[in-house]
């Protein structure tokens, strides 16, 4: 099979919503350009280094909250020591709108106030493996926004890293919001599809991808 052509819709679990192209070139763009000023600072974007002394392919920065294997801080001590960038009320609002849309619940939109996002670059080589997103207190919805190049996203299960999972693909634009009874489902990038990004979206190449999240911590009690 070609590996431009467009993976077949596949059912996904419930509380797991994919939004087409729900992002405009305009707002591509300027979140292509938010993604750049915070990947310089105050707390650069860096290769995540994980416990086992293994690092990670893709590179990582955050903002609201920093995000090191398997806690938030304020702080990035495993970086400059600096506190990262605040998490802006534009983007609570862009979370609020990306959590009606997929779920059609304008209370649930309205009560969701994400206070961080990790922001993921990609390159052509870059993966990232079956994981659960559970460092956060909160169990309120993910929201992922995706730009640039094209990716395999694989979608699991809530018990194992292992089948069965469906993959899909999220093209530059796409919305990808988990909650309910899929907000702990394993998921990974085993492919990023090169080539296919659209230089429109001030991306000529990778994919940046965009994860809001509610981490349910204030500043007195961040994860230990």
């Amino acid at each position: 099979m070609n590996a431009l052509l467009p993976l077949p819709t596949a059912p996904l679990p419930p509380g797991a919503v994919h939004v087409p192209g729900w992002l405009t070139l305009d707002q591509q763009r300027e979140l292509v350009a938010a993604c750049r000023a915070w990947a310089v600072g105050p707390v650069p974007i860096r290769h995540t280094r994980l416990p086992n002394g293994g690092v990670m392919s893709v590179r990582t920065v955050c903002i609201g909250w920093h995000w090191q294997p398997y806690r938030y801080t304020r702080t990035a001590g495993d970086v400059n020591g600096q506190r990262v960038a605040a998490f802006p009320d534009w983007m609570v609002r862009l979370g609020r709108r990306a959590v009606l849309d997929a779920y059609g619940d304008e209370a649930a939109a309205a009560a969701y106030a994400p206070d961080t996002a990790l922001i993921n670059h990609y390159d052509g080589q870059a993966k990232l493996g079956m994981h659960q997103d559970k460092d956060e207190k909160s169990s309120a919805p993910v929201v992922s926004l995706s730009i640039g190049d094209t990716c395999v996203f694989r979608v699991g299960n809530t018990e194992t890293r292992n089948r069965p999972y469906t993959d899909i693909e999220l093209a530059s634009g796409d919305l990808f919001v988990f909650g309910g009874p899929s907000r702990f489902l394993y998921h990974g990038v085993p492919r990023i599809l090169e080539g296919t990004a659209d230089p429109a979206t001030g991306l000529t190449s990778g994919r940046l991808n965009i994860t809001m999240r509610v981490t349910g911590l204030t500043d007195t009690h961040p994860t230990p």
